[in-house]
Order: structure tokens, then C-alpha cells, then sequence
């Protein structure tokens, strides 16, 4: 039997013996290029903006509509519908508008990443690729206070944009609230609205600190 034939039997009967054994056959885990790579939006701001709120990366749904937080079931736009008028049945573009007029500006931390589905906790770290800050903050001088949408915003923002930003630029009020997704079911709808237009309303009437 030549050392080949050998090999080859060797092999088999170790991979015969892990079936009799029960040993689960090995499986690959899938690459990370299997993972689609998702970009998000443009932000909705002006000059005029005194409060920014970010996302982390719009979920499925948002991407596919090309709008920010298009799921039914979030809460974001029933939230400031309430305090700026950008009710959800308005169009697209009336919301926005409502929202600029209110000082209000809007975006995600993240410019790309790869994600599987619409999860932040799905998101591969490996990949993250922030937005520019910088020149967001320079050209929108009035922001004074940033509200994060939920804890994996905040996160990606205190840890590739905060470094990369010069001292001084930026506003010095930042503060989490929580996720308007409905994959956030750690606090009742009640609650986390009550949550939002306090924060929101006391910053837009300029009464919040730095936080």
C-alpha cells in the first residue's frame, strides 16, 4: 500500500470514528465577507441646528426606504411629532423640514459598516467606519447638545469619533436615551417618551448642561 493510500485510510477512519462518537462535524464559520456592507444617510440638518440626535446605522427597513427610522413600530417620529410637528403621517419631507425648523439636526454615527439584519449587536466591530464629525461640527456651529438614540450609538461615537475630534470642536452636552427601536423592550412606550420630550424640550429651550 503506497503512503498515500495510507494517509487517505488514516483520515477516513479518524473521521469515522468522530461520527461513532458522536463529535459533531467541524463546520466553518461564515466569513466575514459574507456580510452585507450597509451605508447610511446623508444627515437632515441646516445652519440653524441647536440639537443633534444619532443613530447608529439605519435597520433594514430605514435602508430600504431611504428614509431615517422607517420600521412602523419605531417610536422616533411619534416621539418628535409631538414636539416639533414631524407627525408620522406627514410625508417624508415634511418631517424633515418640521425637524430643521425646530433646530432640530439628525444622522447616524456610522457612515458604513457589515451588519446581518438590522441589530446593532450584529454589526462587525472589524468594519466600522465613522462618519465625518468634524467637518459636521464646522459647519453646524450652533449645535450645543447631542442625544444619542440608544446605547450602541453612544458607544460607536465615544470610540471612533470622540479621539479623532480637535479640542474644542463639538458641542459639550452629550447624553443617551433610550432606543426608540422596537427591538428595546427594557423600558415601557410610556416611559420612553416621557424620557425623550423632556430631554428634547428642555435642550431646545437651552436649559440642559454639559454633560
Amino acid at each position: 500500500m503506497t503512503l498515500q493510500l495510507r494517509q487517505a485510510n488514516v483520515s477516513m477512519m479518524g473521521a469515522t470514528h468522530g461520527r461513532a462518537n458522536g463529535a459533531a462535524p467541524l463546520v466553518r464559520a461564515p466569513d466575514r465577507v459574507d456580510m452585507p456592507r450597509v451605508q447610511s444617510f446623508a444627515p437632515i440638518a441646516d445652519a440653524k441646528a441647536r440639537v443633534l440626535i444619532l443613530g447608529s446605522m439605519p435597520g433594514k427597513a430605514s435602508l430600504a426606504a431611504g428614509q431615517y427610522y422607517a420600521h412602523a413600530q419605531n417610536l422616533f417620529w411619534r416621539i418628535l411629532g409631538e414636539i416639533t410637528g414631524a407627525a408620522p403621517a406627514l410625508p417624508y419631507a415634511a418631517r424633515a423640514r418640521a425637524l430643521k425648523s425646530s433646530g432640530i439636526a439628525l444622522w447616524d454615527v456610522l457612515e458604513s459598516c457589515a451588519r446581518a439584519g438590522s441589530l446593532d449587536s450584529a454589526i462587525d466591530e472589524a468594519t466600522i467606519s465613522a462618519n465625518d464629525f468634524a467637518s459636521f461640527y464646522r459647519a453646524h456651529p450652533r449645535i450645543a447638545y447631542v442625544f444619542f438614540n440608544g446605547a450602541k450609538a453612544e458607544a460607536c461615537y465615544r470610540k471612533h469619533v470622540l479621539p479623532l475630534l480637535a479640542d474644542g470642536l463639538g458641542p459639550p452636552g452629550y447624553r443617551r436615551l433610550p432606543s426608540t427601536s422596537p427591538a428595546n423592550a427594557s423600558m415601557v412606550r410610556a416611559r420612553k417618551q416621557r424620557v425623550w420630550k423632556q430631554a428634547l424640550q428642555q435642550a431646545l429651550a437651552g436649559r440642559v448642561r454639559g454633560a
